[in-house]
């Protein structure tokens, strides 16, 4: 089945244009790779974000064919937003990984530390999709928005300090679904507008 998805990935990759082909194989390396990283490197949150991350620019390759500035920044706060919200949730996993020998920035620096780092990746994030705004020249509906992603990213760490599953899981999915719907709701207001 992963060889056939590869296969059928990598077809549809060639029918969007050549630039989005040359570059499949690395998209699928990274998607392939972040799946093992947790057996030997504590930076396995980061190879998360860069998975993930990768997606505005492949988006904006298969749409433009070329690479841009614009989603590099995007794509530089995805990988921001998902280490920080991937350590929130890896703090839950710290027996367990310390227990099995699976390597974690939690395990690595501890919980409080490794809150802290997640805070920093997250005011990194908010910076890179306020930087995002200006280098897209989106305008005021765009940065109206923004003090909402910032209320809801501390409404995360609040909830992800009390260290309890509950406040764990509620920092996870429920303000991480709020930031990308404000993110999305604000890009289509300012296009739409």
């Amino acid at each position: 089945m992963l060889l056939l998805s590869s296969v059928v990935f990598l077809g549809a990759a060639a029918l969007i244009n050549g630039l989005t082909l040359r570059l499949a194989p690395l998209a699928l390396a990274c998607v392939f790779l972040y799946s093992v990283t947790k057996r030997f490197t504590a930076f396995t949150h980061f190879f998360l974000g860069i998975a993930l991350g990768i997606s505005p620019v492949g988006a904006w390759i298969a749409q433009t064919g070329q690479i841009d500035l614009a989603p590099i920044v995007l794509g530089a706060g995805v990988v921001c937003w998902v280490a920080g919200f991937d350590l929130i949730y890896a703090t839950q996993d710290y027996d367990f990984d310390r227990r099995e020998n699976l390597h974690s920035l939690a395990v690595r620096m501890g919980i409080a530390r490794s809150l802290r780092l997640a805070q920093l990746l997250h005011a990194a994030m908010f910076v890179a999709l306020v930087g995002f705004g200006f280098v897209a020249k989106l305008g005021w509906l765009y940065f109206s928005v923004m003090p909402f992603v910032l209320a809801a990213l501390f409404f995360e760490h609040r909830s992800a300090s009390r260290l309890d599953i509950s406040g764990i899981n509620r920092a996870f999915f429920q303000s991480n679904a709020v930031v990308s719907a404000l993110f999305l709701i604000a890009v289509c207001l300012d296009r739409l507008v």
